[in-house]
């Protein structure tokens, strides 16, 4: 939001309308006018650089980093790196940061410029060809030493080298590649990469004379876990043995303990099956986290040929909404899995309620008048309640009053007595009821007080005869407490085990942000494709099979030492989308080309869904128009040819995908003899050239009509930082660029009869998705994912 001591210019124009102008998306712009320092700063950025009428987005977001990464001890020479950006000189982010590297040591030297001009590559152009190619060397050069250690290569080295070979290329793109050509030669990182090599000692020659020991690193075997994740967790007959304390990490954690005629019970209820449950809270939508607790939870039981609850953890009804239920379930079927039965905590309100009244009566509970604040204090001081040992009787005529609405919201709690004392936090008397005259969505208006999470969630467990609950591990301090409250009141112990949160990088996933992100409107609502939401993947074009590999590739651990980069996910996608998304071709930008040689006529074209599809396979092909007007990117024509440039060029030739080489033989100028209106060229109908270049064109279908005209939206990492959810001004990372609308897009006609949830691949330029938003009118594409061959070999055909 605009803060309301917002600086303005010196000329009194607000600064908001200056950041737009110079190509800051309106949410960076405003989120930027509410920092006064940023704000100051970007303002006599603009002013120095004397672009307060506007420039190029691109131009505006390196001005954007000036203003708040330019070193303060070189201000002197801020207006000379200015001149550079504005003239183009300087325009990537990698040259800019050598920029401030070299300026932060000179200071308030004498600028030279050579130095200078050398130091950030001025004039140094690297293409992703050069890139590619220069990895192609690496790779081929490390190839032994890359398949013997695998993951386990110190992957600098590679980037070393790159560095060596083309010191001004950008680290982005040299990242993306290495990255992909490591998957490329790999594939997918196994639990044993992650393993650390374990040594033997080389046996010294009897003619060895010094005493050097040898180490050898032992080929690692695939683990029972890599082949199966749920191999982990044992059968639910052995659930039974005391209480034992089990070392699983840095601290001790309780084990269940359920005496011999407790377990046959449950076993007779059971069968001996496996019983787990998917306990969602209904205040939200489900995000990929949740993704891998469903894998956690219905694939173990589906593996064991069990059953998963699909059950609602609804003890709070200030929270929960009727539109989270519906997306609930319906997002844990489109993911695949099938619940044995959808229950509701509240729908064991009753049962609850009862136990409550039996803890009390066992001295385990009592009511509570404090305050939150105090309960607070109290609990820090490991002091006891003022009330914590009152009358069994008292207690239980308070709690009988809460029930029936004669005390009021705020004025008592039900505490279970646990362990004041404990070295666990989670034993200080945990509130187990509340009082809210709320009505429930689920239960009505039956109720006024609400069971806790804590008090609820192992009863709930113990009911439903789970034999596994599984969550993740900051539940594991609340094992005790768990274990606790169903030893205090003599009912089954389901066996837990915490495993690590999926964490992705670039990316929040907690709901209190994910709902400031949809309701301060960051983003496009809850399936805006841009959020790690499972109904902003499936908009985005990502399938339920591909997210369930990803986190199979992941396994179960209780490791949660790393965020996972969404590299990693890309490439399950990419996998999927390669086999299944036919290929066509649409133009982005699209520039004229007329190719003077050819007659009005149409002529239709084979085009190739699938790469491989054999020549007499029909149904593989499909055809495309062929007219003297065809369309191609922009940025696929230059005036001034290189060796390394693959595209058009004056006088130069190249071939249209599916079609002829055509040639470029003039170029047609605006009025400021600068704008390109229009290419003519030749084309060979014989095909006896054979130029190295290949462009994906879109032709008019008829004389003198458009092409097909589409709306595509490119959608990118949502924040710039890796990890923004450790940032104070997380919503400052917000990438400006994460959705980029390109409204008159052209397609080939046959996307016309495409409809909602189709998928595509878009020649050399990603996999695509119809959006819910096209109309008759006009049909919008979502960018699922760029192409893994614009960085590897053939990956992506």
């Amino acid at each position: 939001m605009v803060g309301k001591n917002a600086i303005e210019s010196g000329s009194g124009e607000k600064p908001l309308d200056l950041f737009l102008r110079i190509g800051l998306d309106e949410r960076t712009a405003k989120n930027t006018v509410a920092n006064n320092k940023v704000t100051a700063n970007l303002t006599a950025v603009i002013h120095e650089a004397d672009v307060t009428g506007g420039c190029e987005r691109t131009v505006g977001n390196l001005l954007y980093t000036v203003a708040t990464k330019f070193p303060a001890n070189a201000l002197v020479h801020r207006p000379t790196l200015l001149r550079y950006i504005i003239s183009s000189k300087i325009k990537t982010p990698a040259q800019l940061e050598s920029a401030f590297s070299f300026l932060a040591v000179t200071a308030s030297d004498d600028l030279k410029v050579d130095d200078f001009e050398a130091a950030c590559g001025v004039g140094v152009e690297v293409s992703k060809e050069d890139i590619l190619h220069a990895a192609d060397e690496i790779f081929e050069d490390n190839k032994a030493v890359i398949l013997e250690q695998r993951y386990r290569l110190n992957v600098g080295e590679l980037f070393g080298h790159m560095r060596k070979k083309l010191p001004w290329a950008d680290p982005k793109i040299v990242k993306e590649i290495i990255d992909k050509k490591l998957y490329d030669v790999l594939g997918e990182r196994t639990a044993a990469d992650n393993e650390k090599p374990t040594k033997k000692k080389k046996e010294k020659s009897a003619k060895a004379e010094d005493k050097t020991i040898v180490e050898e690193i032992a080929p690692p075997k695939p683990s029972e876990e890599e082949i199966n994740p749920f191999s982990i967790f044992p059968s639910p007959e052995e659930n039974f043995k005391v209480h034992t304390e089990v070392y699983f990490s840095d601290r001790p954690v309780l084990r269940a303990c359920n005496s011999k005629e407790i377990l046959e019970k449950h076993l007779k209820v059971t069968g001996g099956k496996v019983f787990t449950r998917f306990p969602p809270e209904p205040n939200g939508y489900l995000h990929i986290g949740h993704a891998k607790a469903m894998f956690v939870d219905f694939g173990l039981a589906k593996e064991r040929g069990g059953n998963c609850y699909l059950r609602y953890d609804d003890t709070n009804p200030e929270a929960e909404k009727k539109e989270y239920i519906d997306h609930i379930e319906e997002i844990v079927g489109w993911m695949g899995w099938e619940p044995f039965k959808i229950t509701y905590t509240s729908d064991y309100f009753k049962e609850l309620y009862e136990l409550a009244v039996e803890l009390i009566r066992r001295g385990h509970a009592y009511v509570d008048h404090q305050t939150p604040d105090q309960i607070k204090e109290f609990r820090e001081k490991k002091m006891n309640s003022p009330w914590r040992d009152r009358p069994i009787e008292e207690s239980l005529k308070l709690f009988d009053d809460m029930k029936r609405g004669m005390i009021e919201e705020g004025k008592a709690t039900l505490r279970m007595k646990q362990d004041m004392q404990s070295d666990n936090f989670n034993m200080y008397d945990l509130i187990a009821y509340r009082i809210k005259f709320t009505p429930h969505p689920h239960a009505g208006d039956d109720w006024c007080i609400y069971p806790s999470y804590d008090y609820a969630h192992c009863i709930v467990d113990s009911i439903e005869n789970i034999t596994h609950s599984l969550c993740t591990l900051e539940f594991e301090t609340r094992r005790a407490s768990y274990y606790w409250l169903l030893h205090s009141l003599g009912l089954y112990q389901p066996y837990v085990w915490e495993y690590s949160r999926l964490n992705i990088t670039n990316t929040v996933m907690s709901k209190r942000k994910l709902n400031r992100l949809v309701t301060e409107k960051w983003v496009d609502g809850w399936d805006d494709p841009r959020l790690m939401t499972l109904a902003g993947l499936r908009r985005r074009g990502v399938t339920a099979s591909s997210i369930n590999s990803f986190v199979r590739g992941i396994g179960i651990t209780r490791s949660d030492s790393s965020l996972i980069r969404q590299d990693r996910l890309e490439y399950h996608i990419r996998e999927e989308l390669n086999k299944t998304a036919p290929r066509t071709m649409v133009v982005l930008n699209p520039l004229k080309v007329v190719i003077t040689n050819m007659d009005a006529s149409i002529t239709d074209l084979d085009a190739k869904k699938w790469p491989d599809a054999p020549a007499d396979d029909a149904s593989s092909f499909y055809k495309i128009p062929f007219s003297k007007v065809v369309y191609i990117e922009e940025s696929d024509f230059r005036m001034k040819d290189s060796k390394d440039y693959y595209g058009l060029a004056p006088g130069k030739s190249v071939l249209l995908r599916y079609a002829f080489p055509i040639k470029c033989t003039e170029v047609i100028f605006g009025e400021d003899k600068k704008t390109i209106l229009e290419i003519h060229a030749e084309y060979d109908p014989s095909k006896k050239t054979k130029p190295k270049g290949v462009l994906h064109w879109v032709s008019e279908s008829s004389p003198g009509a458009d092409p097909l005209k589409v709306e595509v939206r490119l959608f990118s990492k949502l924040f710039m930082s890796e990890n923004p959810a450790e940032l104070e001004d997380w919503l400052g990372d917000l990438n400006p660029e994460s959705k980029i609308v390109v409204n008159d897009a052209y397609a080939l006609p046959s996307l016309k009869s495409a409809v909602i949830g189709d998928t595509f691949q878009f020649e050399r330029l990603g996999y695509f998705v119809v959006d819910k938003d096209s109309s008759p009118e006009k049909l919008v594409f979502n960018r699922t994912v760029t192409l893994r061959d614009s960085y590897g070999k053939g990956g992506g055909k």
